[in-house]
């Protein structure tokens, strides 16, 4: 929006998803009239209300290896928003390849991150700070983790302050430094960053020269004949059967953070042990018992269910959909976030 309003001449904006209520109270440029749409489409209509003379180029998929060095290949200045690993290491590899700076923005709960990726500017790029991804799951995204609604807009305007410097060729951009900044604190600290002569892209002697398979680079191939349903998870139908009748022994337990608990829940008697206190509280749990474990969405009781089942908890299930199926589903007055 603010590079609409400062006379970009062309964005292109690549996003495959819809405008769902939850986005609203942090991706402004949607409304609630717009729930439904695709949000590129939502994210057109606002950029060419600011500016009807911007030209607003619609990528309305998934970007990946077959396709990334064309869309990049259009532009002159890569913006980076992306929410998941894979896509971050397809966005540095191509824009390293092709040459383009990458500018380069994340967020988490109530801290955020920005810097400028830009080897051909003689700075790192984002494998010279994260050689490799962490471990699947081990970092939920903003839908499962939560974030603070007004920091997105924060990095983001920094994020845009440092596309108008480099389109402009003018002040010292970020390229070779990283920008971390706590919300909660109001503090911003700074890293120097260097490029990594081993870097496997923008090395002395890179070994990557062409776009790889970053699923399977960060762990998580994709299997499209792999069956829809897990034997680890229940609905949140069976769930409330499981509540609504306590003859059946079931035990629910919640793994989300006390601050959730706090926003939203469905019973206050759920007991809470946060994924981050599973490791030293499961003893409190009896291994024979057969558990309902829900989370916000599903992805931290999947790991809780592993983590148990690595214990010897043979009963253990995970809800899929996690609380947030459950107010979609079941009970309208529990409030989603």
């Amino acid at each position: 929006m603010y590079l609409a309003a400062a006379g970009i001449g062309r964005l292109g904006i690549v996003d495959f998803d819809r405008v769902d209520y939850s986005n609203l109270q942090r991706q402004i440029i949607h409304g609630t009239e717009d729930v439904g749409r695709p949000k590129a489409e939502s994210a057109r209509d606002t950029i060419k209300s600011i500016n009807p003379t911007c030209d607003v180029v619609i990528h309305d998929t998934r970007i990946t290896s077959e396709n990334a060095m064309e869309l990049i290949g259009g532009y002159d200045i890569v913006v980076d928003g992306t929410d998941n690993f894979p896509t971050r290491y397809l966005t540095n590899d191509a824009c390293v390849l092709l040459k383009k700076p990458n500018v380069y923005g994340s967020i988490f709960r109530f801290e955020g991150q920005a810097s400028v990726f830009a080897p051909h500017l003689g700075g790192p790029c984002y494998r010279c700070l994260y050689p490799e991804p962490p471990p699947p799951g081990m970092v939920p995204s903003c839908a499962e983790g939560g974030v603070l609604g007004v920091l997105p807009g924060i990095v983001g305007c920094i994020q845009a302050t440092e596309i108008l410097k480099l389109a402009l060729g003018k002040g010292t951009t970020l390229v070779g430094r990283l920008m971390l900044f706590n919300a909660l604190d109001m503090k911003f600290r700074e890293l120097k960053l260097r490029r990594d002569p081993q870097c496997p892209v923008c090395g002395d002697n890179p070994t990557i020269k062409e776009l790889i398979d970053y699923e399977v680079f960060c762990g998580i191939p994709e299997d499209k004949t792999a069956p829809k349903s897990n034997p680890d998870e229940v609905t949140v139908q069976q769930m409330k059967t499981a509540l609504d009748d306590p003859k059946l022994g079931i035990k629910i337990l919640d793994v989300r953070d006390p601050f959730e608990f706090e926003i939203s829940h469905i019973r206050r008697d759920i007991p809470l042990m946060p994924m981050s206190e599973l490791g030293q509280r499961f003893t409190e749990l009896d291994p024979n018992q057969q558990l309902y474990i829900y989370c916000k969405t599903g992805v931290r009781s999947l790991k809780a269910v592993e983590f148990l089942k690595e214990q010897g908890f043979k009963y253990a299930k995970s809800v899929k959909g996690g609380i947030d199926a459950w107010s979609d589903e079941i009970d309208h007055e529990v409030p989603r976030y």
